[in-house]
């Protein structure tokens, strides 16, 4: 892995740390970045008798996962670091299973969701845990805040399927 540039801060956090936390950062914001593109896809494409509510649903879910990207990608420059986050950049780094173009029925669709909601929701919590133990509780509350968002995210799809 290359070690990427640091530039100076006056944040009271060792450069070591500082470089531990911006690379976990940069992990979560390609998750979280492909995890936008993904819902995006889902909503563009979804179809079914549940189209305009998923449609809509779908929507409001990508601009939340957009402010989670805004929120971890500036945490990055805040502490020194840069953020990587093209979209290509995110497509390399994200560990997120792709997203099928054939996937457009709505039962499917909030399916393929709910697994990457659930699988960013589980390495999102594993970052607060780490963060605290780096001694950056700022940034361990970043993700709490992300992880609460995502909980929510998570009920909303899940509650499509339940009976």
């Amino acid at each position: 892995m290359n070690k990427q540039k640091m530039h100076k801060t006056s944040i009271d956090l060792d450069a070591e740390t500082r470089e531990q936390v911006v690379a976990l950062l940069n992990q979560q914001l390609a998750d979280t970045f492909d995890l936008y593109s993904q819902t995006k896809q889902a909503h563009w494409n979804v179809k079914g008798h549940q189209f305009f509510q998923l449609h809509e649903l779908f929507d409001k879910l990508a601009i939340e996962l957009l402010d989670h990207v805004d929120t971890i990608a500036e945490r990055s420059t805040t502490l020194g670091g840069t953020a990587l986050g093209t979209a290509r950049m995110a497509a390399a780094k994200s560990r997120l299973p792709e997203y099928s173009a054939a996937t457009t029925g709505g039962r499917e669709s909030l399916e393929a969701l709910i697994v990457r909601y659930a699988e960013l929701a589980a390495t999102t919590r594993a970052m607060i845990d780490r963060t605290d133990e780096l001694g950056d509780v700022d940034t361990a509350d970043l993700f709490t805040g992300v992880s609460r968002g995502l909980d929510k995210s998570l009920w909303f799809l899940e509650a499509h399927l339940q009976e």
